[in-house]
């Protein structure tokens, strides 16, 4: 078992990607925490966690997995990559919830595109992962939920499991495509941060920041009325999170921005208004709940 994980250790890392030891059998990464961390090796000018030990160096890989039959963890971050994990429900008796690889392909399908064809791996659990390519100069984070129930990414700060890994619950496996393929511009416009509003300069705040407000309901509105076929749903998305913040800072009323957001994706729709309600619903929720109300001067 040891030569078999220490294979599947050196095949990640020959695509790229940053490996680091699992405890043997499980999903935690085998290296000391900060508490015991000797301040020494690689941690002799301060500790260095999982994230940051992961490697690629053949040498180091092989002495590592030496000494034991450990798991193998990708670095999701520093390997340059967006893992969309979709996960099976807790409850698998219950046919009424939708597992989440049901749930990407439905959005696929409503973006108007195929399910992206790249390496994904079968979990231990009956769920998958499908692995991409992050383009360069862009940073993204792990998220839960934001694109759909059961369907959370790995990105910055995160890792997976890689193939060829051995829980009790069974074996992490490839299934197809032998690369990772670029990341799909419909689903970075959905995991890109919304771009964080200019602060208001000092001296009649609440008046700047309303017009500000209106502004960027203006051009939010116009960019979904005018989002190419294929793109219209993700720009919906992303600028009902855009506009969000201003529900949340008191500076904008939900009904105005719902009322605004519908007629922009009816203008030229392809999708049902439910459908439409249901994003701009799930957007709004997403960033009224990420921004705290702005704290008025008294």
């Amino acid at each position: 078992m040891s030569e078999h994980l220490l294979r599947a250790a050196l095949d990640a890392a020959e695509r790229g990607w940053h490996v680091f030891p699992l405890r043997p059998g499980t999903k935690r990464p085998a290296l000391h925490g900060e508490q015991a961390c000797p301040r020494t090796g690689d941690c002799a000018t301060g500790h260095r966690k999982w994230e940051q030990r992961a490697t690629t160096d053949p040498d180091r890989i092989r002495a590592a997995w030496s000494r034991a039959p450990f798991n193998v963890g990708i670095a999701t971050g520093p390997s340059r990559l967006v893992v969309v994990d979709l996960d099976v429900p807790k409850d698998k008796g219950s046919s009424d919830t939708p597992d989440g690889a049901a749930t990407f392909r439905a959005l696929c399908e409503r973006a108007g595109h195929a399910v992206p064809d790249t390496y994904r791996t079968r979990t231990a659990s009956g769920g998958g992962h499908l692995y991409f390519d992050v383009p360069d100069g862009i940073r993204l984070t792990n998220t839960a939920g934001t694109i759909g129930e059961l369907v959370d990414t790995r990105a910055q700060g995160g890792y997976v499991v890689a193939a060829g890994s051995i829980t009790p619950a069974g074996t992490y496996e490839a299934l197809c495509a032998p690369v990772a393929a670029p990341l799909p511009a419909w689903l970075l416009s959905i995991l890109e941060p919304a771009p964080r509003t200019p602060q208001a300069p000092s001296g009649a705040v609440a008046g700047q920041s309303r017009r500000y407000a209106d502004v960027a309901l203006t051009n939010e509105s116009w960019n979904v009325a005018t989002a190419a076929d294929g793109t219209r749903n993700a720009t919906l998305l992303r600028a009902a999170r855009a506009l969000g913040r201003f529900i949340a800072s008191g500076d904008l009323p939900r009904s105005v921005v719902e009322q605004a957001l519908r007629e922009a994706a009816g203008s030229n729709a392809t999708q049902s208004q439910r459908y439409y309600d249901d994003v701009i619903r799930r957007g709004l929720d997403w960033s009224i709940s990420h921004n705290s109300p702005r704290r008025r001067a008294a």
